[in-house]
């Protein structure tokens, strides 16, 4: 899980310096296309077959899938690095927030007091997180960025479905990024691309490690949750906030405000919290997944 965690904050960072060249539909498709590259030689070295029983449930699992990540990627354009990952992460805390309004939606709601306390922590973090960059002008990327932490927990749920009906792990991050890939070419079909005369070299050779650092991540994130306990490897996925935080130090000098510290830290704790409880009372309910 810590090695997922490096990779996607690595990946961000490339998403961070592919945006001056490219727009989110573009990043998007050319991630996916790599993907498939990379996953084809993966699944042709494993052995694995690709054939599946459930082709929709991959289907719905890419276009969630893929509308979290666009939000991510947005977020990731206009945010601080360490902001527009923590928004991100916060896909447990919304697992948590759904499982309390099924509760309250079925006359339950006595025995989610806790849970619901972290939700509000988790909501209470991402006010701190979000506070500075109100001032400024950022909310609008910061609502899409919180977004994206909504439609992860979507997808992960997804993802725990495909496994608990038999699908490989590489077989459904090979599905993924074919659908991640359509979906990015239908963006392109509907938002100005940007000529390859005009792209920058230095953001033009990310593009392939992108789609690397993605289908790493993805693989070993999915390894992590099939092997380890839930709650650990949970906890361990919010490393991926230290490594954000330290290149959005290191490499774009972002200018973090102590508010903001303040917020991710609260976030990162809610996240655990609601992971710990929710392997308590179910102990089947999934984890964090990018």
């Amino acid at each position: 899980m810590v090695a997922a965690s490096f990779f996607f904050a690595s990946m961000a960072v490339g998403i961070k310096f592919a945006s001056h060249s490219f727009n989110t539909a573009e990043i998007i498709f050319y991630r996916g296309l790599v993907s498939i590259v990379f996953m084809a030689i993966v699944v042709r070295a494993r052995g694995t077959d690709l054939r599946t029983k459930v082709p929709m449930m991959h289907v719905t699992r890419s276009v969630v899938g893929v509308a979290s990540m666009s939000g991510w990627f947005y977020g990731i354009a206009h945010l601080p690095l360490a902001t527009s990952m923590t928004l991100n992460y916060m896909s447990g805390v919304w697992v948590a927030a759904f499982i309390v309004g099924g509760a309250l939606l079925y006359g339950q709601p006595e025995k989610q007091g806790p849970l619901l306390f972290t939700v509000l922590l988790g909501f209470a973090g991402v006010v701190l997180t979000l506070r500075p960059t109100i001032d400024q002008n950022q909310l609008f990327a910061g609502v899409i960025g919180l977004l994206s932490g909504m439609g992860s927990a979507l997808a992960y749920m997804q993802v725990t479905a495909l496994g608990k009906v038999g699908e490989t792990e590489e077989r459904t991050v090979f599905y993924f990024s074919i659908g991640t890939t359509l979906v990015g070419a239908m963006g392109m079909l509907f938002t100005p691309t940007t000529p390859w005369a005009d792209v920058r070299l230095e953001d033009a050779a990310w593009v392939v490690p992108i789609g690397i650092l993605a289908s790493m991540g993805q693989w070993c994130m999915t390894r992590a949750y099939a092997k380890g306990a839930t709650l650990v490897v949970a906890s361990m996925q919010y490393s991926g906030i230290v490594f954000a935080s330290i290149f959005s130090l290191t490499l774009f000098g972002d200018q973090i405000e102590p508010m903001a510290w303040v917020g991710i830290a609260i976030i990162v704790a809610s996240g655990v919290m609601a992971t710990a409880l929710r392997a308590r009372a179910l102990p089947n309910t999934p984890a964090e997944e990018h």
